[in-house]
């Protein structure tokens, strides 16, 4: 952050840390940067920190504000300058603004499934083996994780825990795929080996 020494002994501070904004220097204690000197006025200046840098605007001061020992009302200033307000002299160390960025910790989610060998066990609930999918997120999970909705005179309708669509068993939708695997080849051998004879017949 910008920092500005106080070369000028007897003011009880080292430097001037300025914060983000307009910071008003002066002698009156309600100021930002509080200099207790009677050449500096109760208010003094103004030093504004941006992303641009530090700006200087002198608040019609009694004894004056210099930079390098030259009279200004309003200017930028650069590291290595020498400012003085009324009798108090300050270095111009830095006019960084330097913002920080806390850091942020993103907590991971758990693993869909843990497995152990050919087994698939549920993340939340590792005792208990996988059973059901959705068929919308393709969320996975146990018995005791998916939610049971009771349909009168019908089925249960189990539900997602994480979108609340439909979820099927996963032994359904493995049959499902098996029978619709060996139903085409059912169909395909079929085709091939009738006898033309017997398809005159039918």
């Amino acid at each position: 952050m910008a920092r500005l020494l106080i070369k000028t002994e007897g003011l009880g501070i080292q430097a001037l840390e300025l914060h983000l904004g307009v910071n008003h220097v002066g002698r009156d204690p309600d100021c930002e940067q509080h200099l207790n000197h009677r050449s500096v006025s109760s208010l003094h200046c103004e030093l504004s920190l941006t992303h641009d840098g530090v700006y200087l605007r002198d608040c019609e001061s009694t004894n004056g504000t210099f930079l390098n020992g030259e009279p200004v009302k309003e200017a930028w200033l650069r590291p290595g300058q020498e400012l003085r307000l009324g009798d108090v002299e300050l270095l111009v160390e830095s006019t960084d603004a330097t913002i920080a960025i806390p850091e942020i910790k993103v907590e991971l989610p758990p693993p869909k499934v843990i497995q152990e060998g050919d087994e698939l066990f549920c993340a939340r609930h590792p005792e208990r083996k996988i059973t059901f999918k959705c068929t919308h997120c393709a969320e996975v999970m146990c018995n005791a994780c998916v939610h049971v909705m009771k349909r009168q005179g019908g089925q249960p309708l189990y539900l997602c825990r994480v979108c609340s669509h439909k979820c099927e068993r996963i032994e359904v939708l493995q049959e499902k795929k098996k029978k619709g695997f060996f139903s085409k080849l059912a169909d395909t051998v079929k085709l091939k080996f009738t006898h033309p004879h017997n398809a005159d017949k039918n």
